[in-house]
Formats: C-alpha cells, sequence, structure tokens
C-alpha cells in the first residue's frame, strides 16, 4: 500500500526534485571537479588535484581578502548587533510615534544595495559630499576612502550595517515581544532594577534570537561582494578585497576558473562551520531554556 501511494506521489514531488538537482546539486558537483582541475578560457580543463587549493591558501592576496572579511564580519556584525538590540528595546519599552519610526528603521531593507552604495558615494564623496563638508565645517577628520584603505574598510562596514540592519531587528523585536511582561512584572516585585531585568530576564530569554541572528548576518557578512565591489572595486592596489571579490577577480579578470572554483568551496566550507558551530550553541540554548 505505500509503495502504490509512493507511486501516486512521485509525479507531485519530481519537479521539486527536478529543480533542486539543476540548480543545487549539478552545479556544486560541477564546481567540486572544477575546483580540482586548471581551467581557463579555450583551454580544456586538466586535472591538478588539490593544487588550486593550496594555491589559494598560501596566495598573499588571498590571505590580506580573508582579514579584510573577518575585519568586516566581527566589527560589523556585532556592531550592528548591538545597534539592532538597543533599538529593539527602545520599541519595545513603549516609544511614541513607534508605528512611524519603525518606518525609517526597515527602510534600508527596500533599498537596493547597488542605489545604496551610488547614495553613500554621492554622502561621502571626499572633495564634494555633503556629509565630507559638514565633516569639514566642524573641523572633523573625512573618510578619504578612495586613497585610505583603512577609511575605505570604514565606509564598508558602515554601508553594510546601515542595509542589515533591519534583517537583526526585526529578529531581536519580534523575540522581544514574545517575551511574557508577568516576567518583568515579578522582577520588579522582588526589586530588580532595569539592568537588572534586562540581565536576568530579557537577554537569556533573547540568546536564541541572538544566535540565529549572528549566524545568518556571519554567513551574508562573510559572502559580502556587492558593496565593496561597487564601493572601491577592491582597490586600492587590493588592499579592500574581501574572500568574494577575490573569488570574482580570479575568474572573470584572471580567468582562472580553478581557483575560483576552490575558494568558492572554501567559502562554503567556513559557511557550513559557522552554522554547525552556532546550531550546536542554539540546542544548547534551547536546552537550557526547556530545564
Amino acid at each position: 500500500m505505500r509503495s502504490r501511494s509512493l507511486v501516486h506521489l512521485m509525479p507531485l514531488i519530481a519537479p521539486v526534485h527536478v529543480l533542486i538537482l539543476s540548480v543545487i546539486v549539478i552545479p556544486s558537483i560541477y564546481v567540486i571537479w572544477l575546483s580540482v582541475t586548471q581551467s581557463s578560457f579555450g583551454k580544456a580543463p586538466s586535472f591538478v588535484g588539490l593544487e588550486n587549493y593550496i594555491r589559494v591558501l598560501t596566495d598573499p592576496a588571498f590571505h590580506r581578502a580573508l582579514w579584510n572579511t573577518v575585519g568586516i564580519v566581527v566589527v560589523a556584525v556585532h556592531l550592528e548587533l548591538a545597534i539592532g538590540l538597543l533599538v529593539a528595546l527602545l520599541f519595545a519599552s513603549g516609544l511614541p510615534l513607534r508605528r512611524y519610526l519603525l518606518v525609517a528603521v526597515l527602510a534600508p531593507y527596500a533599498v537596493s544595495e547597488v542605489t545604496a552604495v551610488v547614495m553613500w558615494r554621492f554622502l561621502f564623496d571626499p572633495d564634494a559630499g555633503p556629509i565630507t563638508q559638514m565633516l569639514q565645517s566642524l573641523h572633523l577628520p573625512i573618510l578619504d576612502w578612495s586613497f585610505e584603505p583603512t577609511h575605505a574598510m570604514i565606509l564598508i562596514a558602515m554601508l553594510t550595517i546601515w542595509l542589515h540592519l533591519p534583517f537583526t531587528f526585526i529578529i531581536l523585536y519580534a523575540a522581544r515581544l514574545a517575551i511574557p511582561l508577568d516576567l518583568y512584572e515579578a522582577a520588579r516585585i522582588d526589586g530588580a532594577t532595569p539592568l537588572q531585568a534586562f540581565r536576568r530576564v530579557t537577554l537569556p530569554l533573547l540568546g536564541p534570537a541572538i544566535v540565529v541572528a549572528l549566524l545568518f548576518r556571519y554567513i551574508f557578512a562573510f559572502r559580502i561582494f556587492s558593496e565593496v565591489w561597487l564601493l572601491t572595486n577592491g582597490g586600492p592596489a587590493r588592499t579592500t578585497e574581501v574572500v568574494a571579490v577575490y573569488l570574482y577577480q580570479e575568474a572573470f579578470s584572471y580567468n582562472a576558473f580553478g581557483t575560483a572554483a576552490a575558494t568558492a568551496w572554501i567559502m562554503v566550507v567556513v559557511s557550513l562551520l559557522l552554522a554547525v558551530g552556532y546550531i550546536l550553541v542554539l540546542g544548547r540554548q534551547v536546552n537550557a531554556n526547556a530545564h
């Protein structure tokens, strides 16, 4: 009976399996094969084993791109989490006009990355940008991001925080609204200060939401491409490259498809390790809350 029902279900689930095979499985297998070959335009692929992975992992340009990526992930994601948590708690406390302010907070998510980069390039133009002129009028240092790699990385971090803050905020805000008010009332009756209520009630119950937000933002930030490529093209002199830009350069500037595919799979492995680590942490927090 079960086999007959499965036969009747196959035509219904076959399109999904075909889609998964054609969009995910087959391209992934092809990239794995490409990563162990030496391939370029007009040249037949030749098997080289793990040579591409060794070449990428020993390339100083990849090391610099990796450190730039790690810097953006560590600084931007955690600063974004802190700001998102602060704004979520502010909204949950009964902020006046929060319905209208909510639109302002979520607005960056409605802006495409290309449009956002164009806006920020204009605002922070080193010669005539409105924010640059305001900083100069206040005798404050400006972000000369077109020549200074450190200034460019600061601007990239600020841009990615602005673009993705709504994602972090909405996760934390929803989790904060799900906390029963009775817990805060009980804490107040027991004489807890607002800071103690935050440490003993809010923060532990927001733990799973914080882990989920960090997990997704780590993975998204590790794959950052548009902000860097559209703002600096990885320059000057490849000093602001991130791993995704390094991959793009290898594939489409140097036509080294093997090393580009190897870089792609290194990114996949790092993302999976991040996911596994945070899923384990999330599982421990859920079990702790359950008991």
